[in-house]
């Protein structure tokens, strides 16, 4: 287990983080940097918070999944908020952008088929955050995802 709060990287323009219970919340402007930034962060901090390395794995392919819809949905340099924390029953991941209209749909093709060249991203939330859930937020909307431990 832990003993001191780990440390966050500085801010800098585009990446803002903050602590928050047993993990972390990072304002974003979506960059390849940002996102690779968040996704080294949400591994060593929920390992700090107790998590295992296979877990905290899963939750950085559950953010990139989560942020990639994100792009592709508001475009590039889209604002968003992550947060990424430890829970009494595993580890949340939620990815909030500001376009509450275009909410993620699923591909009719198979995840399996030579025809699938992309919309394998839900499918692949349905398997590893099975209940995942769409919100409205003050900010747009709020794609909640819980992974079990």
């Amino acid at each position: 287990m832990f003993t001191e709060r780990p440390v966050l990287p500085a801010s800098v323009p585009g990446l803002y983080l903050r602590h928050r219970d047993r993990g972390f919340t990072a304002h974003v402007t979506a960059s390849e940097h940002a996102l690779s930034t968040v996704r080294r962060l949400a591994a060593s901090v929920l390992m700090s918070y107790g998590a295992d390395r296979e877990a905290a794995a899963t939750a950085q392919l559950v953010l990139s999944e989560l942020v990639g819809n994100a792009v592709r949905a508001c475009g590039p340099a889209v604002p968003l908020v992550i947060e990424v924390y430890v829970t009494a029953l595993g580890i949340a991941v939620n990815v909030h952008d500001p376009a509450p209209e275009l909410l993620p749909h699923r591909s009719e093709t198979p995840m399996d088929s030579d025809q699938a060249t992309s919309g394998r991203g839900l499918a692949l939330l349905d398997l590893l955050a099975p209940g995942w859930t769409i919100e409205h937020s003050l900010i747009g909307k709020q794609i909640r995802c819980h992974l079990a431990e």
